[in-house]
Protein backbone atom coordinates (compact mmCIF):
# COMPACT_ATOMS: atom_id res chain seq x y z
CA UNK A 1 0.00 0.00 0.00
CA UNK A 2 1.34 3.42 -0.97
CA UNK A 3 2.14 5.82 1.85
CA UNK A 4 1.62 9.04 -0.12
CA UNK A 5 -1.13 10.24 -2.45
CA UNK A 6 -0.20 10.71 -6.10
CA UNK A 7 -2.24 13.67 -7.36
CA UNK A 8 -3.46 14.05 -10.91
CA UNK A 9 -4.24 17.31 -12.69
CA UNK A 10 -7.17 18.90 -10.87
CA UNK A 11 -10.55 18.68 -12.66
CA UNK A 12 -10.95 22.49 -12.75
CA UNK A 13 -7.62 22.83 -14.54
CA UNK A 14 -8.53 20.08 -17.00
CA UNK A 15 -11.60 22.00 -18.16
CA UNK A 16 -9.40 24.88 -19.25
CA UNK A 17 -6.67 22.69 -20.73
CA UNK A 18 -9.26 20.98 -22.94
CA UNK A 19 -9.86 24.37 -24.57
CA UNK A 20 -6.55 26.27 -24.40
CA UNK A 21 -3.39 24.91 -22.79
CA UNK A 22 -0.98 26.72 -20.48
CA UNK A 23 1.11 27.82 -23.48
CA UNK A 24 -1.94 29.51 -25.01
CA UNK A 25 -2.38 26.87 -27.71
CA UNK A 26 -5.73 25.30 -28.60
CA UNK A 27 -6.31 21.71 -27.50
CA UNK A 28 -6.15 19.37 -30.52
CA UNK A 29 -7.73 16.00 -29.69
CA UNK A 30 -6.93 12.81 -31.58
CA UNK A 31 -7.72 9.14 -31.29
CA UNK A 32 -4.98 7.03 -29.72
CA UNK A 33 -3.93 4.29 -32.13
CA UNK A 34 -1.61 2.67 -29.61
CA UNK A 35 -2.02 2.33 -25.89
CA UNK A 36 0.24 3.56 -23.16
CA UNK A 37 0.34 7.36 -23.39
CA UNK A 38 0.50 8.42 -19.71
CA UNK A 39 -2.73 10.27 -19.00
CA UNK A 40 -2.23 12.86 -16.24
CA UNK A 41 -5.98 13.34 -15.73
CA UNK A 42 -6.59 9.81 -14.46
CA UNK A 43 -3.01 8.56 -13.85
CA UNK A 44 -3.15 5.56 -16.18
CA UNK A 45 -2.07 4.64 -19.67
CA UNK A 46 -4.32 5.45 -22.61
CA UNK A 47 -6.13 2.63 -24.38
CA UNK A 48 -6.26 2.36 -28.20
CA UNK A 49 -9.33 4.16 -29.50
CA UNK A 50 -9.55 6.73 -26.67
CA UNK A 51 -9.71 10.42 -27.56
CA UNK A 52 -6.69 12.12 -26.01
CA UNK A 53 -4.69 15.31 -26.41
CA UNK A 54 -1.12 16.44 -25.79
CA UNK A 55 -1.21 19.83 -24.06
CA UNK A 56 1.20 22.13 -22.29
CA UNK A 57 0.68 22.16 -18.52
CA UNK A 58 2.18 24.37 -15.79
CA UNK A 59 1.63 22.36 -12.58
CA UNK A 60 3.41 24.73 -10.22
CA UNK A 61 1.46 27.71 -11.58
CA UNK A 62 -1.82 26.02 -10.69
CA UNK A 63 -0.67 25.16 -7.15
CA UNK A 64 0.76 28.66 -6.66
CA UNK A 65 -2.52 30.31 -7.68
CA UNK A 66 -4.35 28.26 -5.05
CA UNK A 67 -1.80 28.89 -2.27
CA UNK A 68 -0.57 32.42 -2.99
CA UNK A 69 2.98 31.22 -3.73
CA UNK A 70 5.12 33.10 -6.23
CA UNK A 71 7.40 30.60 -7.99
CA UNK A 72 8.89 33.14 -10.40
CA UNK A 73 11.30 31.48 -12.79
CA UNK A 74 10.43 28.05 -11.39
CA UNK A 75 7.02 28.25 -13.09
CA UNK A 76 7.69 25.67 -15.80
CA UNK A 77 5.32 24.23 -18.34
CA UNK A 78 5.64 21.09 -20.39
CA UNK A 79 3.80 18.46 -22.38
CA UNK A 80 1.28 16.09 -20.80
CA UNK A 81 -1.34 13.73 -22.19
CA UNK A 82 -4.95 14.09 -21.04
CA UNK A 83 -8.30 12.69 -22.09
CA UNK A 84 -9.84 15.03 -24.64
CA UNK A 85 -13.20 14.72 -22.88
CA UNK A 86 -14.00 14.63 -19.15
CA UNK A 87 -13.05 11.40 -17.40
CA UNK A 88 -13.65 10.01 -13.93
CA UNK A 89 -10.11 10.82 -12.73
CA UNK A 90 -7.88 8.33 -10.93
CA UNK A 91 -9.46 5.02 -10.00
CA UNK A 92 -10.38 5.06 -6.30
CA UNK A 93 -8.23 2.70 -4.26
CA UNK A 94 -5.82 1.98 -7.12
CA UNK A 95 -2.63 0.19 -6.11
CA UNK A 96 0.89 1.55 -6.43
CA UNK A 97 2.19 4.79 -7.92
CA UNK A 98 1.29 5.75 -11.48
CA UNK A 99 3.65 5.24 -14.42
CA UNK A 100 5.93 3.14 -12.26
CA UNK A 101 8.10 0.39 -13.65
CA UNK A 102 11.28 -1.04 -12.26
CA UNK A 103 14.38 0.47 -13.87
CA UNK A 104 12.67 3.66 -15.09
CA UNK A 105 14.36 6.92 -14.14
CA UNK A 106 12.41 9.71 -12.44
CA UNK A 107 13.30 13.02 -10.90
CA UNK A 108 11.74 13.78 -7.53
CA UNK A 109 11.78 17.58 -7.40
CA UNK A 110 11.08 19.35 -4.10
CA UNK A 111 9.41 22.76 -3.73
CA UNK A 112 8.97 25.02 -0.71
CA UNK A 113 5.84 27.01 0.21
CA UNK A 114 7.00 29.90 -2.01
CA UNK A 115 7.17 27.58 -5.02
CA UNK A 116 10.97 27.54 -5.21
CA UNK A 117 13.00 24.41 -5.85
CA UNK A 118 14.70 23.31 -2.62
CA UNK A 119 16.26 20.11 -3.85
CA UNK A 120 15.56 16.92 -5.63
CA UNK A 121 16.96 13.59 -6.52
CA UNK A 122 17.18 11.03 -9.23
CA UNK A 123 15.19 7.88 -8.57
CA UNK A 124 15.84 4.68 -10.46
CA UNK A 125 12.67 2.82 -9.62
CA UNK A 126 13.64 -0.41 -7.83
CA UNK A 127 11.94 -3.80 -8.12
CA UNK A 128 9.82 -2.91 -5.10
CA UNK A 129 8.40 0.16 -6.82
CA UNK A 130 6.17 1.37 -3.98
CA UNK A 131 8.97 1.14 -1.44
CA UNK A 132 11.28 3.11 -3.74
CA UNK A 133 8.82 5.96 -4.14
CA UNK A 134 7.83 5.89 -0.46
CA UNK A 135 11.49 6.24 0.56
CA UNK A 136 12.06 9.12 -1.88
CA UNK A 137 8.98 10.98 -0.57
CA UNK A 138 9.84 10.30 3.08
CA UNK A 139 13.32 11.68 2.42
CA UNK A 140 11.86 14.77 0.73
CA UNK A 141 9.36 15.53 3.49
CA UNK A 142 11.99 15.03 6.19
CA UNK A 143 13.03 18.57 5.22
CA UNK A 144 10.43 20.82 6.90
CA UNK A 145 10.79 23.37 4.09
CA UNK A 146 9.37 20.97 1.49
CA UNK A 147 5.69 21.65 0.74
CA UNK A 148 5.23 19.47 -2.33
CA UNK A 149 7.05 17.18 -4.71
CA UNK A 150 6.77 16.77 -8.46
CA UNK A 151 7.67 13.48 -10.09
CA UNK A 152 8.93 13.84 -13.65
CA UNK A 153 10.21 11.52 -16.33
CA UNK A 154 13.95 11.90 -16.75
CA UNK A 155 13.93 11.26 -20.51
CA UNK A 156 11.44 13.97 -21.45
CA UNK A 157 11.22 16.05 -18.27
CA UNK A 158 7.44 15.86 -18.36
CA UNK A 159 5.39 16.03 -15.18
CA UNK A 160 3.91 12.72 -14.04
CA UNK A 161 2.21 13.53 -10.74
CA UNK A 162 2.40 15.60 -7.57
CA UNK A 163 2.66 14.62 -3.91
CA UNK A 164 1.85 17.17 -1.22
CA UNK A 165 3.16 17.25 2.33
CA UNK A 166 0.98 14.96 4.43
CA UNK A 167 -1.14 16.87 6.94
CA UNK A 168 0.31 14.80 9.78
CA UNK A 169 3.85 15.83 8.81
CA UNK A 170 3.39 19.46 9.81
CA UNK A 171 4.03 22.63 7.78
Amino acid sequence: MTTYEARAIEPDALGGLRKTDDAGQPCVPYTATEGGAPLRCCLRGAEPGERIALVSYAPLRRWAAATGARPGAYDEQGPVFIHADPCDGPEPGRKGYPFSRAGALRTVRRYDARGRIVGGRLLEIPGDEERGFDEAFTEAFADPAVALVHVRALEYGCWHFEVRRPASAGA
